[in-house]
Protein backbone atom coordinates (compact mmCIF):
# COMPACT_ATOMS: atom_id res chain seq x y z
CA UNK A 1 0.00 0.00 0.00
CA UNK A 2 0.79 3.67 -0.90
CA UNK A 3 2.30 6.02 2.31
CA UNK A 4 -0.47 6.48 4.84
CA UNK A 5 -0.04 9.62 4.98
CA UNK A 6 2.69 12.67 4.10
CA UNK A 7 3.92 13.14 8.08
CA UNK A 8 5.09 8.83 7.15
CA UNK A 9 7.08 9.91 4.58
CA UNK A 10 8.74 13.22 5.99
CA UNK A 11 9.87 10.57 8.80
CA UNK A 12 11.46 8.04 6.53
CA UNK A 13 12.99 10.96 4.37
CA UNK A 14 14.59 12.23 7.80
CA UNK A 15 15.81 8.99 9.20
CA UNK A 16 16.99 8.11 5.97
CA UNK A 17 18.98 11.09 4.86
CA UNK A 18 16.61 12.27 2.04
CA UNK A 19 15.55 15.44 3.48
CA UNK A 20 16.44 17.24 6.91
CA UNK A 21 14.03 20.67 8.43
CA UNK A 22 16.42 23.89 7.90
CA UNK A 23 18.79 25.34 10.80
CA UNK A 24 17.24 22.03 13.30
CA UNK A 25 20.37 22.77 16.19
CA UNK A 26 19.06 26.30 15.95
CA UNK A 27 15.29 25.50 16.63
CA UNK A 28 15.01 25.26 12.27
CA UNK A 29 13.78 28.13 10.14
CA UNK A 30 9.86 27.82 9.12
CA UNK A 31 9.03 25.82 5.95
CA UNK A 32 13.08 25.60 5.09
CA UNK A 33 14.29 22.33 4.04
CA UNK A 34 17.94 20.80 3.32
CA UNK A 35 18.48 18.00 0.96
CA UNK A 36 20.92 15.43 2.79
CA UNK A 37 23.16 13.01 1.22
CA UNK A 38 20.24 10.86 -0.95
CA UNK A 39 18.06 13.92 -1.38
CA UNK A 40 20.67 15.58 -3.02
CA UNK A 41 21.68 12.40 -5.35
CA UNK A 42 18.03 12.07 -6.16
CA UNK A 43 17.19 15.47 -6.78
CA UNK A 44 20.47 15.74 -8.75
CA UNK A 45 19.36 12.89 -11.08
CA UNK A 46 15.78 14.59 -11.93
CA UNK A 47 18.07 17.35 -12.97
CA UNK A 48 19.72 15.28 -14.88
CA UNK A 49 17.00 13.11 -16.82
CA UNK A 50 15.31 16.66 -17.29
CA UNK A 51 18.68 18.10 -18.70
CA UNK A 52 19.21 15.24 -21.11
CA UNK A 53 15.65 14.83 -22.55
CA UNK A 54 15.17 18.99 -23.30
CA UNK A 55 18.64 20.00 -23.83
CA UNK A 56 21.23 17.11 -24.98
CA UNK A 57 18.58 14.87 -26.91
CA UNK A 58 16.97 17.70 -28.64
CA UNK A 59 18.83 20.14 -31.73
CA UNK A 60 16.92 23.11 -31.21
CA UNK A 61 17.69 23.30 -27.50
CA UNK A 62 20.80 24.97 -25.55
CA UNK A 63 21.04 25.83 -22.15
CA UNK A 64 21.98 28.83 -19.57
CA UNK A 65 22.55 29.40 -16.11
CA UNK A 66 21.87 32.94 -15.36
CA UNK A 67 22.95 35.13 -12.18
CA UNK A 68 19.74 35.25 -9.28
CA UNK A 69 20.35 38.85 -8.42
CA UNK A 70 19.45 41.02 -12.03
CA UNK A 71 19.07 44.90 -12.24
CA UNK A 72 15.65 45.70 -10.67
CA UNK A 73 14.39 47.41 -13.96
CA UNK A 74 14.04 43.22 -15.20
CA UNK A 75 11.10 42.71 -12.86
CA UNK A 76 9.45 46.28 -13.50
CA UNK A 77 9.88 45.66 -17.42
CA UNK A 78 8.58 41.99 -16.89
CA UNK A 79 5.57 42.91 -14.88
CA UNK A 80 6.76 41.98 -11.56
CA UNK A 81 6.68 44.69 -9.06
CA UNK A 82 2.98 45.72 -10.13
CA UNK A 83 1.28 41.86 -10.71
CA UNK A 84 3.36 39.67 -8.72
CA UNK A 85 1.20 39.80 -5.74
CA UNK A 86 -1.19 37.03 -3.69
CA UNK A 87 -4.08 37.72 -1.62
CA UNK A 88 -3.87 38.38 1.88
CA UNK A 89 -5.97 38.22 4.51
CA UNK A 90 -5.55 38.66 8.19
CA UNK A 91 -7.11 37.11 10.81
CA UNK A 92 -8.68 40.03 12.95
CA UNK A 93 -8.54 37.73 16.56
CA UNK A 94 -4.84 36.32 16.45
CA UNK A 95 -3.52 38.97 13.18
CA UNK A 96 -1.75 36.04 11.61
CA UNK A 97 -1.93 36.42 7.35
CA UNK A 98 -2.94 33.53 4.93
CA UNK A 99 -3.25 33.33 1.09
CA UNK A 100 -7.21 33.35 1.17
CA UNK A 101 -7.31 31.38 -2.07
CA UNK A 102 -5.76 28.29 -0.28
CA UNK A 103 -7.68 28.72 2.81
CA UNK A 104 -10.64 27.97 0.39
CA UNK A 105 -9.33 25.36 -1.67
CA UNK A 106 -10.20 22.63 0.24
CA UNK A 107 -13.98 23.74 -0.10
CA UNK A 108 -14.60 25.27 -2.83
CA UNK A 109 -11.88 23.71 -4.94
CA UNK A 110 -8.88 24.91 -6.76
CA UNK A 111 -10.09 26.33 -9.96
CA UNK A 112 -12.87 28.08 -8.04
CA UNK A 113 -10.30 30.05 -6.02
CA UNK A 114 -7.98 30.84 -8.19
CA UNK A 115 -10.62 33.16 -10.17
CA UNK A 116 -11.76 34.66 -7.30
CA UNK A 117 -11.58 38.80 -7.51
CA UNK A 118 -9.88 40.81 -4.18
CA UNK A 119 -12.90 41.80 -3.25
CA UNK A 120 -14.78 38.52 -3.10
CA UNK A 121 -12.06 37.31 -1.08
CA UNK A 122 -13.52 38.22 2.57
CA UNK A 123 -17.21 37.50 1.99
CA UNK A 124 -16.66 34.13 0.39
CA UNK A 125 -14.69 33.19 3.68
CA UNK A 126 -17.72 34.21 5.62
CA UNK A 127 -20.09 32.24 3.22
CA UNK A 128 -18.01 29.59 3.53
CA UNK A 129 -17.30 29.50 7.24
CA UNK A 130 -13.99 29.31 7.12
CA UNK A 131 -11.51 29.46 10.46
CA UNK A 132 -8.43 30.63 11.28
CA UNK A 133 -6.13 28.01 11.11
CA UNK A 134 -4.42 29.24 13.97
CA UNK A 135 -7.05 30.60 16.91
CA UNK A 136 -10.56 29.10 14.58
CA UNK A 137 -12.34 31.95 14.87
CA UNK A 138 -13.99 33.53 11.67
CA UNK A 139 -13.35 36.97 11.25
CA UNK A 140 -11.19 38.13 8.21
CA UNK A 141 -10.39 41.74 6.99
CA UNK A 142 -10.76 42.49 3.32
CA UNK A 143 -7.99 40.92 0.66
CA UNK A 144 -5.09 43.20 0.44
CA UNK A 145 -2.34 42.09 -2.86
CA UNK A 146 1.13 41.29 -1.12
CA UNK A 147 3.76 41.33 -3.74
CA UNK A 148 6.34 37.81 -2.96
CA UNK A 149 9.73 39.12 -4.48
CA UNK A 150 12.31 38.99 -1.70
CA UNK A 151 13.80 42.79 -1.39
CA UNK A 152 17.61 43.09 -0.31
CA UNK A 153 20.57 45.93 -1.23
CA UNK A 154 23.64 45.86 -3.14
CA UNK A 155 26.26 47.50 -1.94
CA UNK A 156 26.93 49.14 1.36
CA UNK A 157 24.56 51.49 1.57
CA UNK A 158 20.62 50.84 2.01
CA UNK A 159 18.83 53.12 -0.29
CA UNK A 160 16.79 52.80 -3.05
CA UNK A 161 19.39 52.97 -5.57
CA UNK A 162 20.70 49.35 -4.72
CA UNK A 163 17.12 47.84 -4.21
CA UNK A 164 17.50 44.67 -5.81
CA UNK A 165 15.18 41.34 -5.77
CA UNK A 166 16.02 37.70 -5.10
CA UNK A 167 14.57 36.61 -8.68
CA UNK A 168 11.17 34.67 -8.23
CA UNK A 169 11.38 32.94 -11.88
CA UNK A 170 14.27 31.75 -14.13
CA UNK A 171 12.34 33.18 -17.17
CA UNK A 172 14.17 36.56 -17.10
CA UNK A 173 17.34 35.42 -17.28
CA UNK A 174 16.61 33.90 -20.47
CA UNK A 175 14.72 36.79 -22.14
CA UNK A 176 17.61 39.62 -21.21
CA UNK A 177 20.39 37.28 -23.08
CA UNK A 178 17.82 36.64 -26.05
CA UNK A 179 19.81 38.39 -28.49
CA UNK A 180 23.47 37.42 -26.70
CA UNK A 181 22.19 33.70 -27.33
CA UNK A 182 21.27 34.09 -31.06
CA UNK A 183 24.31 36.13 -31.95
CA UNK A 184 26.61 33.67 -30.35
CA UNK A 185 24.80 30.16 -31.04
CA UNK A 186 23.81 30.63 -34.30
CA UNK A 187 19.78 29.53 -33.34
CA UNK A 188 17.21 29.43 -36.11
CA UNK A 189 13.63 29.75 -35.15
CA UNK A 190 11.84 27.91 -33.46
CA UNK A 191 14.56 27.52 -30.98
CA UNK A 192 14.71 27.14 -27.05
CA UNK A 193 16.67 27.99 -24.16
CA UNK A 194 16.82 25.36 -20.87
CA UNK A 195 17.66 26.71 -17.60
CA UNK A 196 17.93 24.64 -14.54
CA UNK A 197 18.28 27.16 -11.26
CA UNK A 198 16.81 28.49 -8.00
CA UNK A 199 14.31 31.25 -7.19
CA UNK A 200 13.02 32.75 -4.51
CA UNK A 201 9.25 33.69 -3.06
CA UNK A 202 7.98 35.57 -0.12
CA UNK A 203 5.27 33.03 0.02
CA UNK A 204 1.97 33.65 2.37
CA UNK A 205 1.31 30.76 3.68
CA UNK A 206 4.31 27.85 2.95
CA UNK A 207 3.96 24.29 3.84
CA UNK A 208 2.55 20.53 2.99
CA UNK A 209 6.93 19.68 3.32
CA UNK A 210 8.99 20.68 0.13
CA UNK A 211 5.44 21.09 -1.87
CA UNK A 212 5.24 25.14 -1.30
CA UNK A 213 8.51 26.94 -0.28
CA UNK A 214 10.19 30.20 -0.01
CA UNK A 215 13.11 28.81 -2.07
CA UNK A 216 13.27 26.26 -4.68
CA UNK A 217 14.05 25.02 -8.19
CA UNK A 218 12.89 25.21 -11.48
CA UNK A 219 13.39 23.75 -14.74
CA UNK A 220 12.73 26.16 -17.33
CA UNK A 221 12.23 26.39 -21.40
CA UNK A 222 11.80 29.39 -23.17
CA UNK A 223 10.61 27.91 -26.55
CA UNK A 224 11.04 31.20 -29.39
CA UNK A 225 8.97 30.64 -32.55
CA UNK A 226 7.74 32.69 -35.40
CA UNK A 227 3.68 32.69 -35.04
CA UNK A 228 3.28 32.76 -38.70
CA UNK A 229 5.67 29.88 -39.60
CA UNK A 230 4.52 27.51 -36.22
CA UNK A 231 0.90 27.33 -35.00
CA UNK A 232 0.95 28.43 -31.29
CA UNK A 233 -2.00 25.38 -30.57
CA UNK A 234 -0.53 22.62 -32.05
CA UNK A 235 3.02 23.65 -30.73
CA UNK A 236 1.27 24.06 -27.07
CA UNK A 237 -0.12 20.25 -27.61
CA UNK A 238 3.18 18.95 -27.77
CA UNK A 239 4.81 20.48 -24.92
CA UNK A 240 1.85 19.07 -22.96
CA UNK A 241 2.66 15.99 -24.27
CA UNK A 242 6.17 16.40 -23.86
CA UNK A 243 5.42 17.14 -19.79
CA UNK A 244 3.36 14.41 -19.56
CA UNK A 245 5.67 11.98 -21.15
CA UNK A 246 8.86 13.25 -18.87
CA UNK A 247 6.73 12.83 -15.91
CA UNK A 248 5.08 9.15 -16.11
CA UNK A 249 8.17 7.30 -18.65
CA UNK A 250 11.27 8.84 -17.75
CA UNK A 251 10.06 9.47 -14.12
CA UNK A 252 7.79 6.85 -13.05
CA UNK A 253 5.15 8.84 -11.86
CA UNK A 254 1.98 6.95 -12.33
CA UNK A 255 -0.58 8.25 -14.72
CA UNK A 256 -3.66 7.96 -12.35
CA UNK A 257 -2.65 10.45 -9.81
CA UNK A 258 -1.55 13.44 -12.49
CA UNK A 259 -4.10 14.82 -14.69
CA UNK A 260 -4.23 18.56 -17.00
CA UNK A 261 -5.61 21.87 -15.94
CA UNK A 262 -6.26 24.38 -17.77
CA UNK A 263 -5.94 28.08 -16.36
CA UNK A 264 -9.13 30.17 -16.21
CA UNK A 265 -9.06 32.94 -18.18
CA UNK A 266 -9.61 35.06 -15.24
CA UNK A 267 -6.67 32.68 -13.46
CA UNK A 268 -4.12 33.32 -16.59
CA UNK A 269 -0.95 35.35 -15.98
CA UNK A 270 -0.52 38.85 -17.24
CA UNK A 271 1.85 37.70 -19.93
CA UNK A 272 -0.41 34.59 -20.67
CA UNK A 273 -2.83 33.73 -23.26
CA UNK A 274 -3.35 30.18 -22.35
CA UNK A 275 -1.87 28.05 -19.86
CA UNK A 276 -2.15 24.29 -18.78
CA UNK A 277 -0.74 22.85 -15.64
CA UNK A 278 0.10 18.91 -14.79
CA UNK A 279 -1.09 18.30 -11.31
CA UNK A 280 -0.05 15.44 -8.70
CA UNK A 281 -3.02 14.03 -6.16
CA UNK A 282 -0.78 14.47 -3.00
CA UNK A 283 -2.31 13.28 0.36
CA UNK A 284 -3.48 17.00 0.37
CA UNK A 285 -5.11 17.37 -2.80
CA UNK A 286 -4.36 18.41 -6.11
CA UNK A 287 -0.89 20.27 -6.57
CA UNK A 288 0.86 21.90 -9.49
CA UNK A 289 3.97 20.32 -10.41
CA UNK A 290 4.94 21.53 -13.99
CA UNK A 291 3.29 24.70 -16.36
CA UNK A 292 2.97 22.19 -19.13
CA UNK A 293 2.78 25.19 -21.70
CA UNK A 294 2.08 28.53 -21.13
CA UNK A 295 2.17 30.78 -24.18
CA UNK A 296 3.29 34.33 -23.56
CA UNK A 297 3.05 35.93 -26.56
CA UNK A 298 5.80 38.37 -27.66
CA UNK A 299 5.18 40.16 -24.21
CA UNK A 300 8.72 40.06 -22.64
CA UNK A 301 11.14 40.46 -25.66
CA UNK A 302 8.33 43.25 -26.61
CA UNK A 303 8.98 44.53 -22.65
CA UNK A 304 12.54 44.47 -22.24
CA UNK A 305 13.15 46.22 -25.84
CA UNK A 306 10.77 49.10 -24.40
CA UNK A 307 12.79 49.24 -20.98
CA UNK A 308 16.08 48.65 -21.79
CA UNK A 309 16.22 50.62 -25.54
CA UNK A 310 17.98 47.26 -26.90
CA UNK A 311 16.43 45.65 -30.14
CA UNK A 312 15.07 42.48 -29.33
CA UNK A 313 14.35 41.11 -32.70
CA UNK A 314 15.10 38.23 -34.80
CA UNK A 315 16.32 38.42 -38.36
CA UNK A 316 16.01 35.74 -40.52
CA UNK A 317 19.35 34.49 -41.54
CA UNK A 318 17.84 33.11 -44.70
CA UNK A 319 15.75 36.45 -45.43
CA UNK A 320 17.50 39.28 -44.03
CA UNK A 321 14.50 41.32 -44.56
CA UNK A 322 12.27 39.22 -42.38
CA UNK A 323 12.50 40.49 -38.93
CA UNK A 324 10.31 39.68 -36.12
CA UNK A 325 10.13 39.77 -32.51
CA UNK A 326 9.68 35.96 -31.29
CA UNK A 327 6.04 34.58 -29.58
CA UNK A 328 7.12 32.32 -26.32
CA UNK A 329 6.04 28.97 -25.41
CA UNK A 330 7.01 28.14 -21.36
CA UNK A 331 7.02 24.76 -20.39
CA UNK A 332 8.60 25.10 -16.04
CA UNK A 333 9.00 22.30 -14.17
CA UNK A 334 9.32 22.67 -10.55
CA UNK A 335 12.03 20.29 -9.32
CA UNK A 336 11.18 19.83 -5.55
CA UNK A 337 7.48 19.14 -5.99
CA UNK A 338 8.22 16.41 -8.47
CA UNK A 339 10.68 15.28 -6.56
CA UNK A 340 8.02 14.95 -3.73
CA UNK A 341 5.80 13.66 -6.18
CA UNK A 342 8.10 10.54 -7.15
CA UNK A 343 8.96 10.16 -3.37
CA UNK A 344 4.97 9.76 -2.57
CA UNK A 345 4.69 7.44 -5.66
CA UNK A 346 7.66 5.18 -5.04
CA UNK A 347 6.46 4.87 -0.99
CA UNK A 348 5.52 1.24 -0.32
CA UNK A 349 4.50 -0.93 2.50
CA UNK A 350 4.39 -4.78 1.66
CA UNK A 351 3.22 -7.53 4.14
CA UNK A 352 6.12 -10.06 3.60
CA UNK A 353 5.38 -14.03 3.67
CA UNK A 354 6.69 -14.37 7.13
CA UNK A 355 4.15 -11.88 8.43
CA UNK A 356 5.95 -8.85 8.79
CA UNK A 357 5.97 -5.75 6.53
CA UNK A 358 8.61 -4.17 4.33
CA UNK A 359 8.40 -0.39 3.48
CA UNK A 360 10.32 -0.13 0.20
CA UNK A 361 10.69 2.89 -2.08
CA UNK A 362 9.97 1.90 -5.84
CA UNK A 363 11.64 4.99 -7.31
CA UNK A 364 12.71 3.96 -11.15
CA UNK A 365 16.19 3.09 -11.31
CA UNK A 366 17.29 6.41 -13.21
CA UNK A 367 16.74 8.35 -10.22
CA UNK A 368 17.12 6.41 -7.48
CA UNK A 369 19.91 7.61 -5.09
CA UNK A 370 22.17 4.69 -5.08
CA UNK A 371 22.37 2.15 -8.02
CA UNK A 372 23.76 -0.92 -6.22
CA UNK A 373 24.79 -2.08 -2.58
CA UNK A 374 27.77 -3.98 -2.08
CA UNK A 375 27.19 -6.27 1.51
CA UNK A 376 29.64 -8.62 2.85
CA UNK A 377 27.85 -11.27 4.69
CA UNK A 378 29.58 -10.87 7.83
CA UNK A 379 32.13 -9.16 8.96
CA UNK A 380 35.19 -11.42 9.05
CA UNK A 381 38.35 -9.86 7.03
CA UNK A 382 38.57 -11.90 4.34
CA UNK A 383 34.61 -11.27 3.21
CA UNK A 384 35.23 -7.33 4.03
CA UNK A 385 38.25 -7.55 1.87
CA UNK A 386 37.05 -9.21 -1.17
CA UNK A 387 34.12 -7.00 -0.41
CA UNK A 388 35.87 -4.06 -1.46
CA UNK A 389 37.68 -5.45 -4.15
CA UNK A 390 34.57 -6.17 -5.68
CA UNK A 391 33.46 -2.24 -5.24
CA UNK A 392 36.84 -1.02 -6.37
CA UNK A 393 36.11 -3.06 -9.66
CA UNK A 394 32.36 -1.37 -9.98
CA UNK A 395 33.11 2.05 -9.28
CA UNK A 396 36.34 1.88 -11.36
CA UNK A 397 34.51 0.39 -14.48
CA UNK A 398 30.75 2.15 -14.21
CA UNK A 399 29.70 5.61 -13.47
CA UNK A 400 27.01 3.75 -10.61
CA UNK A 401 26.75 5.13 -7.71
CA UNK A 402 28.05 2.45 -5.08
CA UNK A 403 27.13 2.00 -1.30
CA UNK A 404 29.22 -0.26 0.75
CA UNK A 405 26.95 -1.76 3.89
CA UNK A 406 28.29 -3.42 6.65
CA UNK A 407 26.26 -1.92 9.88
CA UNK A 408 23.64 -4.61 10.74
CA UNK A 409 22.68 -7.58 10.30
CA UNK A 410 22.21 -9.04 6.69
CA UNK A 411 18.56 -8.57 6.83
CA UNK A 412 18.51 -5.30 8.62
CA UNK A 413 20.79 -3.70 5.40
CA UNK A 414 18.63 -5.33 2.94
CA UNK A 415 15.67 -3.52 4.42
CA UNK A 416 17.91 -0.31 4.76
CA UNK A 417 18.30 -0.43 0.81
CA UNK A 418 15.03 -0.90 0.17
CA UNK A 419 14.12 1.74 2.03
CA UNK A 420 16.36 4.14 0.09
CA UNK A 421 14.75 2.63 -3.02
CA UNK A 422 18.81 0.64 -4.17
CA UNK A 423 17.54 -1.65 -7.07
CA UNK A 424 20.30 -3.53 -6.77
CA UNK A 425 22.46 -5.35 -3.77
CA UNK A 426 25.59 -7.89 -4.17
CA UNK A 427 25.95 -9.76 -1.26
CA UNK A 428 29.18 -11.53 -1.02
CA UNK A 429 29.15 -14.66 1.04
CA UNK A 430 31.75 -17.69 2.04
CA UNK A 431 30.72 -19.30 -1.01
CA UNK A 432 32.34 -16.16 -3.03
CA UNK A 433 35.78 -16.51 -1.60
CA UNK A 434 36.01 -20.60 -1.63
CA UNK A 435 35.05 -21.28 2.14
CA UNK A 436 31.70 -22.83 1.77
CA UNK A 437 30.03 -24.70 -1.19
CA UNK A 438 26.64 -24.32 -0.21
CA UNK A 439 26.35 -20.53 -0.09
CA UNK A 440 27.56 -20.95 -4.10
CA UNK A 441 30.12 -21.74 -6.29
CA UNK A 442 33.89 -19.46 -5.87
CA UNK A 443 34.29 -16.33 -7.63
CA UNK A 444 30.17 -15.95 -7.77
CA UNK A 445 28.34 -13.13 -6.13
CA UNK A 446 24.00 -12.70 -5.39
CA UNK A 447 22.40 -10.12 -7.10
CA UNK A 448 18.93 -9.52 -4.72
CA UNK A 449 16.25 -7.34 -6.81
CA UNK A 450 14.47 -4.95 -4.72
CA UNK A 451 10.96 -5.12 -6.13
CA UNK A 452 10.40 -8.75 -6.74
CA UNK A 453 13.19 -10.13 -4.08
CA UNK A 454 14.30 -12.29 -6.19
CA UNK A 455 18.18 -13.73 -5.88
CA UNK A 456 20.29 -14.97 -8.75
CA UNK A 457 24.00 -15.97 -8.81
CA UNK A 458 26.38 -14.58 -11.09
CA UNK A 459 29.94 -14.96 -11.76
CA UNK A 460 32.48 -12.05 -10.65
CA UNK A 461 33.48 -11.69 -14.31
CA UNK A 462 29.83 -11.21 -15.31
CA UNK A 463 28.70 -8.78 -12.58
CA UNK A 464 29.12 -5.47 -14.25
CA UNK A 465 27.78 -5.90 -17.24
CA UNK A 466 25.05 -7.25 -15.48
CA UNK A 467 24.27 -4.59 -12.74
CA UNK A 468 25.12 -1.86 -15.34
CA UNK A 469 21.94 -3.10 -17.84
CA UNK A 470 19.44 -1.81 -14.96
Amino acid sequence: MPAPSLDALVSLCKRRGFVFPGSEIYGGLANTWDYGPLGSEMKRRIKQQWWKTFVHKRPDMVGMDASILMNSKVWEASGHVTNFADPLVECRGCHDRFRGDKLLESKIGAEAAAILKLDQMQKTLAVEKIACPTCGQKNWTEAKKFNMMFKTSQGVVEDEAALVYLRPETAQGIFVNFKNIVDTMRMRLPFGVAQIGKAFRNEITPGNFTFRTREFEQMEIEYFFDPEQTEWKKLFEEWKKLGWSFLTETLGIESDNLRFRDHETDELSHYSKGTTDIEYKFPFGWGELAAAAAYRTDFDLKQHEKFSGQEMSYTDPDDPKHKLIPHVMEPSYGTDRIMLAALLGAYTEEKLENGETRVVMKLKPEIAPIDVAILPLSKKENLINKAQELYKIVVQETDLVVDFDVTGSIGKRYRRQDEIGTPKCITVDFGTIGEDGKQGAKDTVTIRDRDSLKQERVKIGELVQRIENK
